[in-house]
């Protein structure tokens, strides 16, 4: 591998910083960050508020460039792309599952995961089909016409991960998934995540909860912009 090609990896962070300016002041959220996720991974992601967890997901997600370093998703370096190109690679590689479901009330639990569709940069011809296909996946078949304020809490969650799954991506990122749901619906939402694992996305879940990052095969704790722990844990909790 010569100099200027992309680490096999498919995340994959060299010595990466990260620094806000506020004013006169400079946050340092990632302190030279060198990291690899491969194709297929369930990762937990923990630390601290502060603690650079949540700089690193936006990196990940291509909302963000490195101050310094250079990040790579699927072979792509982030520091060279326009805004275009982000653009474009977080509509085909990412999908995103946020602790507020961020769902459009007056519409149906359909047409909310139907919406990245229309970002695609070709056309999709079954929209309604590939749609419905992911809310079955998901366990809400018999509720596509429902709109948001007709479902639970965890029933939104699940038409969130559907829209997440809508433009088939390879890494689904999720912030604090399960931060406004109950144990049991947490569960519910942790088991989805983990057949998704199964069956190839690689899943990537921002937590503070242990009870979530138990189901992850490798947990990433992070401290002060750093990595503090980087752990296999072959006897993850799976559903």
């Amino acid at each position: 591998m010569s100099a200027g090609d992309p680490p096999p990896a498919l995340i994959a962070c060299r010595d990466v910083t990260k620094v806000y300016r506020m004013g006169d002041q400079e946050v340092h959220a990632l302190a030279g960050v060198t990291l690899d996720i491969s194709a297929g991974e369930f990762v937990a992601i923990m630390g601290p508020s502060g603690s650079g967890k949540s700089s690193l997901m936006n990196l990940i997600g291509a909302l963000d460039r490195p101050t310094s370093g250079e990040m790579w998703i699927a072979g792509r370096g982030l520091s060279q792309m326009s805004s275009d190109e982000l653009a474009d690679l977080r509509n085909e590689t990412l999908g995103f599952v946020f602790q507020q479901f961020n769902l459009l009330p007056r519409q149906s639990a359909l047409a909310n995961v139907k919406l990245p569709l229309r970002y695609a940069r070709t056309e999709v011809t079954d929209a309604d089909a590939r749609a419905a296909e992911c809310l079955e996946l998901v366990g809400l078949g018999d509720r596509m016409d429902h709109r948001p304020m007709q479902l639970s809490g965890g029933q939104q969650q699940r038409v969130a991960i559907a829209r997440a799954l809508v433009n088939k991506p390879r890494i689904l990122l999720a912030d604090e998934p399960t931060g406004a749901l109950d144990t049991r619906t947490t569960e519910e939402i942790m088991g989805i995540l983990t057949q998704l694992n199964r069956q190839g996305i690689t899943i990537i879940v921002v937590t503070h909860e242990s009870e979530v990052a138990e189901y992850a095969s490798r947990q990433i704790h992070f401290r002060d912009g750093n990595i503090e722990v980087d752990s296999a844990r072959p006897n993850a909790k799976r559903a």
